[in-house]
C-alpha cells in the first residue's frame, strides 16, 4: 500500500515523485499563497514565480523540506488534463483547473439556455483532454423554463445531460454516482447554482451561495477562489467563480471535436477547401436548408472556428515576441562579451 493512501480519495494515483519529496494536491489558490492537501493534513504555501507551469488548482506537486521547517514546491507533476480560457486582457491563457476528468457545463434554467454558452464550454472542456457534461440547475424553481432535452440532445451529441435540482435532491444521486473516482470541475456563469450544486454533492456547506436577482436572473460572486472540495464516496469537484464571457483558447481540433456532425457534413462537400458559404457542392449548407442542421448550431461552429483561428494567430504573435527578446538579449551579451575581450 503507498505510503500517501490517505491523499487517494484526492485522486492521488502514485505518481513518480523526484527523491527526497512528497506529494501535495493544490485545492485553493489564492494569488501568491497555495492552500494543499498532504498526506498529513492542509497547509499552506508560497506561490513560487520561477516555476514552470505556474502551479493551479488540481495540481499535483512535489514538495520537500526546507531548512527553516517550512515546504517549499520543487516542481509541478505531470499533468493529465489542463483547463483554460482567454485572459481578461486578452494577454494569453488563465489557468482554471489542472488534472480533470470531467466539465461539468452548469446552466440555471431560471434564465433561458444558449446553446452556444453550451458548444463553448464542450470545446474548452475537449481542449483540456476532459469530458464535458452538461448539468441543468434550479429544475425545481417556480420560474424553471421548460427544456427540450431530446433537443437538446440532437443539439450537442454524445454528451451527456443531468437534470438537478439541488434543494429537491433532484438528480444529484445520478450525477454523484457518474462522478465517483474522477475530478470534476464547473464552468457556468454567475448565479448558475454551481456553488449550491456543490453542497449538494458533498453533502455539507462547502461553498458560500448567494440570492439570484430577479429582473436579470443574474447572481452575485459569491464563489471568489477556485477550490476543491471530495465528493463522499469517490470523487472530487472544484468550485469556480462565476465567468460572464469565456473566450476559447481551443485549437481548430477540439473545435472539430465539438462538432463532429457537422465535419462530417463537411467532409462530404464538393471541394476539399469549400467555406461553407455560397459554394456549390457544399453538403453544410445543403443540411443547413433542409433543416438537418440547425442554423444556431451552425453559426456557433463558425463562431468558434474563428476564435480559434485568432487564438493561434496570437499564439505565434506570442512566441515570435518571445523568441525577438530572447534573441535580443542573446545578442547584447554577446555584444557585451566581445567589448570585454577586446579591451
Amino acid at each position: 500500500m503507498s505510503s500517501f493512501s490517505t491523499l487517494q480519495p484526492f485522486g492521488w494515483n502514485d505518481q513518480p515523485l523526484p527523491a527526497g519529496t512528497f506529494p501535495a494536491r493544490v485545492i485553493r489558490h489564492d494569488g501568491a499563497l497555495l492552500t494543499a492537501i498532504t498526506s498529513t493534513g492542509v497547509i499552506s504555501i508560497r506561490n513560487s514565480p520561477a516555476l514552470e507551469p505556474a502551479p493551479t488548482v488540481g495540481d499535483w506537486i512535489a514538495l520537500s523540506d526546507a531548512p527553516d521547517g517550512d515546504q517549499r514546491i520543487v516542481r509541478v507533476l505531470d499533468r493529465t488534463s489542463f483547463l483554460r480560457r482567454q485572459s481578461v486582457d486578452d494577454t494569453g491563457d488563465q489557468a482554471l483547473a489542472a488534472n480533470i476528468d470531467v466539465v461539468l457545463i452548469t446552466c440555471g434554467v431560471d434564465r433561458p439556455v444558449k446553446p452556444g454558452r453550451i458548444d463553448r464550454g464542450i470545446t474548452q472542456a475537449r481542449d483540456a483532454g476532459a469530458i464535458p457534461v452538461v448539468v441543468l440547475t434550479k429544475a425545481g424553481a417556480a420560474d424553471a423554463d421548460v427544456v427540450d432535452i431530446g433537443k437538446m440532445q440532437r443539439e450537442h451529441p454524445g454528451v451527456s445531460i443531468f437534470v438537478t435540482s439541488a434543494l429537491e435532491g433532484r438528480g444529484i444521486d445520478d450525477l454523484r454516482a457518474a462522478l465517483a473516482g474522477r475530478t470534476a470541475v464547473l464552468l457556468g456563469e454567475s448565479g448558475a447554482g454551481k456553488s449550491t450544486l456543490t453542497n449538494a454533492l458533498v453533502g455539507s456547506v462547502a461553498a458560500t451561495t448567494g440570492d439570484v436577482r430577479a429582473r436579470a436572473s443574474k447572481g452575485r460572486h459569491t464563489t471568489t477562489s477556485r477550490q476543491l472540495h471530495v465528493i463522499p464516496g469517490g470523487g472530487v469537484i472544484i468550485d469556480t467563480p462565476g465567468i460572464r464571457s469565456v473566450g476559447i483558447v481551443a485549437d481548430a481540433a477540439a473545435v472539430d471535436a465539438s462538432f463532429e456532425d457537422i465535419v462530417e457534413w463537411a467532409d462530404g462537400c464538393r471541394f476539399g477547401d469549400c467555406a461553407h458559404e455560397s459554394e456549390p457542392g457544399c453538403a453544410v449548407r445543403e443540411a443547413l436548408e433542409s433543416g438537418e442542421l440547425d442554423r444556431v448550431r451552425y453559426k456557433s461552429w463558425r463562431r468558434l472556428q474563428r476564435e480559434a483561428a485568432s487564438a493561434a494567430i496570437r499564439a505565434d504573435a506570442r512566441a515570435r515576441h518571445q523568441y525577438a527578446r530572447q534573441f535580443g538579449r542573446a545578442a547584447r551579451q554577446g555584444q557585451d562579451h566581445k567589448r570585454g575581450t577586446n579591451r
